[in-house]
């Protein structure tokens, strides 16, 4: 049986210094199931132009526009199957409902949006021919992670009661300038959240993607804590699900001594279960009664098949933060290709929308002194 044709891939943003751009194309590539021939690579037409040129791309085939590139490559044979768009927070939008309408696949770097009602007005397009979109909160491809939702949802952990999970950085400990720092740090560019919008979004998506709780509601504290900074730096929530299940979360990027440190803590009435991203292939398992169970990505500990599709390489090798991008890249392209098997544990567009409403209600709570608000009241 031949290996199915590679799925055109075209790219907005990403271009020359731009970090996430790089790891989307790597993600892309891992598996094989992409070939990158378009892009709309900067805001700047030169710089764009460069940029393609730099990764090898037609030179018709690399535009000065989003606009441009979603009409022009819809209008051609070989026209491109998705676009990944990993520009800053509010240049989500715009490409995103420009190429669902001109009937092309999307793949969105997340936040969602900027602010709540244009990631409402996206979720209203109707795309053309039935185009779909990804979400890329990439913590849900680790192997690991799709082996703790199984085993929540086969009850090994019973009914579940608390859930911590936290992710602590340390690169805006004092005020920097860099093309990274200073959009994510802009209010006209990354909306009303900072830190909880950067990577407090990532913390909330992987509590709910593992333990399949709903929100019920959350109290926050958002502060600033750099001198002039606009948008929060660190956060503390606690949150209440519903069916009664409390949790915890923290994110900050002014804790010394923490580069990427997402972290999860989940625990019910028979057991409970840990995991960080710093060692992504252990987790450790806690029938309650028992000896702790250390649970491996392979060997000895059989993995369950929401695992397993996530596994390329040996037990004892590690996979990681690149890896779990690009499992969600190839889950997508079985969707685009007319497979849905792993459809149920990608991220989506109604994913987007609540996690806008997850800001946005950590903002209202934390601007009334910690007040209890729902993702409704937003």
């Amino acid at each position: 049986m031949s290996a199915p044709q590679k799925l055109r891939l075209g790219m907005v943003g990403g271009g020359k210094d731009a970090f996430i751009g790089g790891v989307h194309r790597i993600a892309a590539r891992i598996d094989g199931h992409y070939e990158l021939v378009a892009g709309a690579l900067s805001s700047s037409p030169e710089k764009a132009r460069e940029s393609g040129e730099a990764l090898g791309l037609a030179a018709d085939r690399s535009y000065g526009d989003f606009t441009e590139m979603a009409k022009a490559e819809a209008d051609r044979d070989d026209g491109i199957d998705a676009v990944s768009i990993v520009t800053p927070n509010h240049m989500h939008v715009g490409p995103a409902k420009a190429f669902l309408e001109a009937g092309i696949n999307v793949i969105c770097d997340k936040p969602l949006a900027s602010t709540l009602d244009d990631a409402r007005a996206l979720a209203r397009v109707s795309p053309k021919n039935g185009a779909k979109f990804l979400l890329t909160h990439n913590y849900t491809g680790y192997p690991l992670v799709r082996q703790a939702r199984q085993m929540i949802a086969n009850g090994e952990l019973g009914t579940l009661r608390v859930v911590q999970v936290e992710y602590p950085q340390d690169w805006l400990t004092e005020e920097v300038h860099n093309k990274q720092a200073d959009w994510r740090t802009d209010p006209s560019r990354s909306g009303a959240g900072g830190c909880i919008g950067d990577i407090g979004t990532h913390a909330y998506n992987l509590a709910r993607f593992m333990t399949g709780l709903e929100l019920d509601a959350l109290s926050a504290d958002l502060t600033s804590f750099v001198p002039g900074r606009q948008l929060d730096d660190n956060v503390h929530i606690m949150l209440r699900f519903k069916g009664g299940a409390k949790g915890m979360l923290w994110a900050s990027q002014v804790a010394p001594g923490n580069e990427n440190g997402p972290n999860i803590r989940i625990y019910g009435d028979k057991g409970g279960i840990e995991w960080m991203q710093t060692e992504p292939n252990k987790m450790w398992f806690s029938p309650f009664g028992q000896p702790r169970q250390l649970v491996t990505r392979g060997g000895a500990t059989p993995i369950g098949s929401d695992g397993a599709i996530a596994i390329r390489i040996p037990p004892g090798h590690p996979e990681g933060y690149l890896e779990a991008f690009a499992t969600l890249y190839a889950d997508f392209a079985d969707v685009i290709r007319g497979d849905d098997g792993n459809a149920d544990v990608l991220p989506t567009l109604a994913d987007g929308v609540e996690g806008m409403e997850f800001i946005m209600a950590a903002v209202k709570s934390s601007d009334n002194n910690g007040s209890w608000v729902g993702l409704s009241d937003v």
